[in-house]
């Protein structure tokens, strides 16, 4: 690891020398704004989505809370190579240990795993909309349901 961050910062250096540093860093911000801002989107959606299982203290559950409590988030294979196959979030909450290589066959090898219905890129925009926990039905909802939930009170 220490040897990789060397070589990278050798490169940032030798780039910056090489093309300028304020031209190294216009090339080099944007790509690491869209990289988080990826890296955000994921962590998001693999956790607020339709049918997610949310509980608390005693009703709570390690196996159910991994598998339902976390995305299946099944991606195009270029964007499965490049996310490090973190789609298969559910099966990475339930055991952190296994290596990310490991994942997609973990997933093929055990029914259980393919039981949970998977989210897909399309699918995943309507969790962009989840901001509350509508505790009585257990599901995320957002803000609109708040409006029609009290407008029909009145």
């Amino acid at each position: 690891m220490h040897l990789t961050n060397l070589g990278i910062f050798i490169m940032a250096v030798t780039m910056g020398f090489s093309i300028g540093f304020k031209e190294y860093l216009l090339i080099q911000l944007p790509i690491v704004m869209m990289a988080a801002s990826a890296g955000v989107w994921l962590f998001y959606v693999q956790h607020q989505f339709e049918g997610v299982y949310w509980e608390r203290n005693v009703k709570w559950d390690y196996v159910t809370e991994a598998l339902k409590g976390s995305s299946f988030l099944k991606l195009p294979r270029i964007l499965q190579w490049f996310t490090g196959n973190i789609g298969f979030h559910h099966i990475h909450h339930l055991s952190p240990r296994i290596p990310n290589y490991f994942l997609e066959k973990c997933y093929k090898e055990n029914p259980m795993f393919q039981k949970i219905k998977p989210i897909t890129l399309l699918t995943s925009l309507k969790s962009l909309t989840f901001r509350l926990w509508d505790e009585r039905h257990n599901r995320l909802v957002g803000f609109g349901y708040l409006d029609k939930r009290f407008s029909t009170k009145r």
